[in-house]
This record gives structure tokens, C-alpha cells and sequence, in this order.
């Protein structure tokens, strides 16, 4: 395992002028969910998530050698940096890069020492309520870590990606659990080998075939911005009345989601995912200021997927991120059933009858 002084390089041995690297990046979702954190983007408790395919961040990084004759006070200490999106300037995105730039520089020295132009897209709309911080901050991170590997060519494939996960973290939480794919965790828990606060890890335990390929349909029910950001919702733990019980009851799911990607056991995979879902929401609910993140839509379609279950017996179940889409997840043997329920019974309940169909993927790809 790395701690967070590993990863400060010692010195690098190559040098480079300019170039440019690309890297996708996907979303995920969180089964057993991260809510509430410590200093440092640190988690109050663990979570794995599915790695997604299709919605993803695609980001190139380019960058050139800064030199100059003003006075290195006035312009080597200050990030040098252009943000695009969809290939056109993105003002109101740079202050987060900003802040991204200024916790990760101690374990990227050189990050002063060159002009960077980040161009960033999403395969997803951005307003479509899909979060986009994680894939986003995974997908610079891989690009940062590139242009280390140049500057230290014995950095060894581990090293590379635990640190990329480490940094995508300083980001964004999350976007730790979408560097790697299919299956991936993140947090201090006895029962999973090499698991750490500090980074995500694939799951390394045996995966059943009912996993394999796990879709996701995302349901977007609210395409609007958040009305509480997901800083200011894990900061409301930190007085909550039942966090130390929510933070007990995550580690005991995790423990649950161990057995069952091993025997494959749907029933009570389908248990633990939606309760974990709706304690989530619990947790929002009984905050000070509360706040309630699901829309009347949301709880249609819970309430449908309920009947669909109890009727068909098809293994299909819901879980929600902080906010009201629904992501509708199910094997992938049963897909032409469930999508043409989604279609038949669901879509009305969706914005402008929108969703995407999506499924367990790779993580983060090099272009």
C-alpha cells in the first residue's frame, strides 16, 4: 500500500518541452454510497462503485515550457492555464481547476514549470444531471500523470494509476473510483485487501458471472443544477445526528457485497444496493438545514420498478446519486425485458423522455 508521501517525487530524470497526452474517463456509480468526509477529500466511510462505459469525460492535455525574463515572483509562481470546453473557453470551470492545481502541486512539482491547455468534453449532455466532477477530475489526472511518467520513465503501471486515483481524489472524491474499472473500492475496510483512504482499488476478489457486464439505464428525471452541491451536503455530516450509525452500517454493507459478488446472489444484492440508496437520501432528510433531492417523478419510478419486480420477478432495482435521476440497474440477460419496460412505463416520467443506456466498463482509457 502507498501513503501520501510516496507519492512526492524524489526527482525526475528526463525533461520534456512540450506535447500533448488524451485520456478518457468514465463516470460511476456508487453502490455502497460515500457521504460525509474528513480533511483532505478523506472518506468518513468507504463505498465501491460500478465503473461505467459509455458516459465519460474526454480531456487532452496540452502543454509547452514556460520561460520568461520577468521576474520568476511574477509569473513562475502562479498556474499557467486555459480551460476549454467542447473546444470553446470555459471561465466559470477554471477557479475548480485552480483549486485542483494548488492541493495536487506538492505531488506534481513540475506543474508550475509549463503552460497547459485543457480541452475538455463529455460524452453525456452537462446539464444532463449527470455528475460529471468524477470522470472530469479522473480524466486530468490521467493526463497529469502521463506527462510524470515522461519526466520518470521507471515509474512502474502501479504506481502510475494509484497515484492517479489519489490525485483524481484531491479533485473530486469520486473520481478516485474511475480511474480503474468494473468493480471498484474505496476506503479503509478490513475485509478488502490493499483498500485505502487515500485512493481506489479494483475490487480483488472473485466477481460472478451475473456482474459481468451489468447494465445501468440512467432515468433523467431533473437535468438542472443541483440545488445543494455535494460539498456542502457531506460538510452537513459532520453534526448529523446519525452519522456515526450511517458510517457503522456502510462498512457492514460492504462486508454484505463482498459475499454476494462472489455467489452471485441478486436478491440480496438488489437489498443492499437500494437501501443504501434510500439511506442516502435519509441522511439528507434528517440534516440541519434538510433538504430533500427527489422529485415527485423519482418516487414514480422507484414505485414502478417495485411492481415490475414483484409481478416479473426480474431481477431489475434502482439506485440514486445526490439528486433525482434514477439509475435502473439490471444483468445484462435480462436486458430486452427490462429496457422495454423502461420504454412501456418509464420514460414518461423522465425530462423531455430522456435516458442512457449504459453498462459496467474498463475505466480510464489512454487515446
Amino acid at each position: 500500500m502507498f501513503t501520501a508521501t510516496d507519492f512526492i517525487p524524489k526527482k525526475y530524470t528526463s525533461t520534456i518541452e512540450n506535447g500533448n497526452f488524451e485520456w478518457s474517463a468514465p463516470s460511476n456509480i456508487a453502490l455502497v454510497k460515500y457521504w460525509g468526509k474528513k480533511d483532505n477529500q478523506i472518506p468518513a466511510n468507504p463505498s465501491v462503485s460500478f465503473t461505467l462505459n459509455n458516459c465519460k469525460t474526454i480531456t487532452k492535455l496540452g502543454f509547452s515550457k514556460r520561460y520568461t525574463s520577468a521576474p520568476l515572483s511574477e509569473t513562475k509562481d502562479v498556474f499557467s492555464f486555459d480551460l476549454l470546453f467542447e473546444g470553446q473557453p470555459k471561465e466559470d470551470f477554471k477557479p475548480k481547476i485552480q483549486k485542483f492545481l494548488e492541493r495536487i502541486e506538492v505531488f506534481l512539482p513540475f506543474l508550475k514549470d509549463y503552460h497547459f491547455t485543457i480541452d475538455t468534453q463529455n460524452t453525456f449532455p452537462h446539464s444532463s444531471g449527470i455528475a460529471s466532477s468524477a470522470s472530469g477530475m479522473a480524466a486530468l489526472a490521467m493526463n497529469f500523470m502521463s506527462l510524470e511518467k515522461v519526466l520518470n520513465s521507471e515509474m512502474t503501471d502501479e504506481y502510475f494509476y494509484q497515484k492517479a486515483s489519489f490525485l483524481a481524489r484531491l479533485g473530486s472524491g469520486s473520481a478516485c473510483r474511475s480511474v480503474k474499472g468494473n468493480i471498484v473500492a474505496w476506503g479503509n475496510q478490513a475485509n478488502i485487501e490493499g483498500s485505502s483512504d487515500l485512493y481506489g482499488v479494483e475490487f480483488p476478489y472473485t466477481i460472478h458471472e451475473n456482474f459481468k457486464n451489468y447494465q445501468d439505464t440512467i432515468l433523467l428525471v431533473d437535468k438542472g443544477e443541483k440545488q445543494v452541491s455535494s460539498t456542502v451536503g457531506h460538510d452537513l455530516m459532520h453534526n448529523h445526528p446519525y452519522a456515526e450509525r450511517r458510517f457503522a452500517q456502510a462498512h457492514e454493507n460492504l462486508d454484505l457485497l463482498i459475499a454476494i459478488f462472489e455467489n452471485g446472489n441478486l436478491d440480496e444484492f438488489i437489498k443492499v444496493v437500494e437501501s443504501e440508496a434510500l439511506t442516502l437520501h435519509a441522511m439528507m432528510m434528517t440534516s440541519m438545514p434538510y433538504f430533500i433531492l427527489m422529485k415527485p417523478n423519482t418516487l414514480q419510478i422507484i414505485n414502478a420498478i417495485w411492481k415490475f419486480r414483484n409481478e416479473t420477478q426480474i431481477p431489475v432495482c434502482f439506485t440514486l446519486d445526490a439528486g433525482a435521476n434514477v439509475h435502473v440497474l439490471y444483468p445484462e440477460n435480462v436486458s430486452d425485458k427490462v429496457l422495454q419496460f423502461i420504454q412501456d412505463e418509464l420514460v414518461v416520467f423522465c425530462q423531455n423522455r430522456q435516458y442512457i443506456c449504459d453498462q459496467i466498463g474498463d475505466g480510464a482509457i489512454a487515446l
